[in-house]
């Protein structure tokens, strides 16, 4: 099983990186992907608010939202989530979110 090291801690990730366990989230983690796996230098106001609704989303649900709830939600407009989450909202702002892998549309 892949692993990433953070703070101290051995993290198992599937194969693309996402968490197995998203219990193990926290702020500092998210930043640690942003620069590791998505290559952002820092995350600003609208990529935490996007993040803090993915996971707040994941916690109610236990599934990941579509993107348009997420959209809707932030009052971003869908080119400026991309903008903020080159890889898309599924793949980067759900890793960054501590999200598993998501099954369908986000």
């Amino acid at each position: 099983m892949p692993t990433i090291e953070f703070a101290g801690r051995t993290l198992e990730v599937n194969e693309e990186g996402f968490l197995l366990h998203p219990e193990e989230w926290d702020d500092g983690l998210a930043e640690h992907l942003a620069r590791t796996e998505e290559g952002l230098e820092t995350l600003n106001e609208e990529h935490w608010s996007v993040i803090r609704f993915i996971r707040g989303h994941y916690q109610e649900k236990q599934g990941a939202p579509m993107v348009r709830a997420v959209c809707k939600a932030t009052g971003l407009p869908l080119k400026r989530v991309y903008e903020l989450f080159p890889s898309g909202p599924a793949k980067g702002a759900c890793k960054l979110a501590g999200l598993p892998k998501p099954d369908g549309c986000v």
